[in-house]
């Protein structure tokens, strides 16, 4: 690591999934790595509100380093890791990991890792776009039909019909027999 980047102050970052699990050994990692300000969250990583994680982004400054003892403590997929990663970096701030070394935006090769790890994701952002975008036409070719299900079957509406056609039953009436707005009817009967 780079001489600048020892000077520069640690802000940890220390996470568990639930109440019930203990942060002493994050805690004690950060602090013996130099971490002067740490902030520790009690919350699952699945939870898209992290507001200690909120308060640690507000709180950086250009030069400060985000340190956590792994990265899946930070960020709950590469997507969101790559997210967080670009809120520090537009601070002026960098981003290390103590158990991936890899991991350290504040020398050109992890700035060049997490680039790589952006472009990927992009790349599988694309991938998932595409192999859905395929499996709708090919289900659509099958006759999969998308949407919610039609609230009148075939049966209920060739009764309104007759109702409407044949007896001459206003619409709004025929609509509260079958137990659905009239402009649920009207649809219908266009088809």
């Amino acid at each position: 690591m780079s001489k600048k980047a020892d000077a520069a102050p640690l802000i940890g970052y220390a996470r568990v999934s639930t109440q019930g699990q203990d942060l002493a050994q994050q805690l004690t990692t950060l602090r013996e790595a130099g971490c002067t300000r740490i902030f520790e969250e009690k919350i699952s990583g699945a939870k898209r509100d992290r507001p200690e994680l909120g308060r640690l982004l507000d709180h950086l400054r250009h030069g400060d380093v985000v340190t956590v003892t792994r990265l899946d403590r930070l960020a709950r997929s590469t997507r969101d890791l790559l997210e967080i990663a670009e809120r520090i970096k537009e601070t002026g701030a960098g981003l290390r990991s103590l158990a991936e070394p890899w991991a350290d935006t504040t020398t050109p090769a992890g700035r060049m890792v997490l680039t790589v790890f952006a472009g990927i994701a992009d790349f599988e952002r694309s991938l998932i776009a595409e192999r859905t975008s395929a499996g709708r036409i090919a289900a659509k070719a099958r006759g999969v039909k998308f949407g919610p299900r039609p609230t009148l079957g075939s049966e209920q509406i060739a009764h309104a019909r007759q109702l409407i056609e044949q007896d001459g039953r206003p619409v709004t009436e025929v609509a509260r027999l079958l137990g659905v707005h009239r402009a649920t009817l009207y649809r219908a009967l266009e088809h």
